[in-house]
């Protein structure tokens, strides 16, 4: 079984050595990587070709031509990933904050769903300790807010550490994927949601960056705000497969 995890990237030189090693290390047989580069300035992308080269064919890189979004990074990554025959497609960030020894049990559960969710917001799920209650509270809210707009019954539907399967991937529209921030997570969720696949969540704990910068900005929370709205009329189509 070929396992092919997107990791998108922008100014990452930091995290990604350290990365890729700890993901080499784990007892998962078949696993890829993927690296998409948003050419970070900071000489991330040379450093996933050099990565690369060593990896004896287990990693490879997707180098755009600028800061492009988080949700085109995906889809451009996912449709590589199909192209190059994975069976199961993940995505993760690349700052650590998700716990890449749970990436075993995300691949064991696969078994038993369409893809599978590593979730803040299921019993066992925790966020960083150390964030202060305004912000473990907006990330609460922007999970409620959404979850009650669109009416799904994903607990961490903005969380961004995910396994698909192959085929799941295959017969959702991602060509009208359109969403760059993290409701880029939403809009995947509520299509695959609305396609009638089956889900499951295990609990992580979401840690805060070690290295870089984060990416949050107030553009991002607005694109988010709004959008979650246009996501109903924009799939009002889309009916559960028979």
């Amino acid at each position: 079984m070929k396992i092919t995890f997107v990791i998108p990237t922008y100014n990452e030189a930091e995290n990604l050595p350290r990365l890729v090693s700890a993901l080499f290390s784990l007892p998962v047989p078949g696993l890829h990587l993927l690296i998409v580069d948003d050419n970070s300035p900071d000489g991330t992308g040379q450093i996933a070709d050099e990565l690369a080269s060593q990896s004896e064919g287990r990693l490879s890189v997707l180098h755009r031509s600028g800061k492009l979004g988080l949700g085109t990074a995906y889809i451009q990554g996912f449709q590589r990933a199909l192209e190059e025959g994975a069976d199961a497609v993940g995505q993760m960030d690349a700052d650590f904050s998700h716990p890449i020894e749970k990436i075993t049990a995300l691949v064991n559960t696969l078994e038993t769903c369409d893809w599978v969710i590593g979730s803040r917001y299921v019993p066992g799920g925790q966020l960083d300790e150390r964030w202060p209650l305004w912000r473990k509270f907006l990330s609460w809210f922007g999970n409620f807010y959404a979850r009650t707009i669109l009416n799904i019954r994903v607990k961490d539907v903005t969380g961004g550490f995910k396994l698909w399967r192959a085929e799941t991937l295959r017969a959702m529209p991602l060509e009208r994927i359109r969403s760059n921030g993290y409701v880029f997570q939403v809009e995947m969720n509520y299509v695959a949601s609305l396609l009638g696949f089956k889900f499951k969540e295990i609990p992580i704990y979401f840690a805060d960056r070690r290295w870089g910068k984060s990416k949050m900005d107030f553009r991002i929370q607005l694109e988010a705000a709004v959008r979650t709205w246009q996501l109903l009329w924009m799939y009002r189509d889309l009916r559960r497969r028979s």
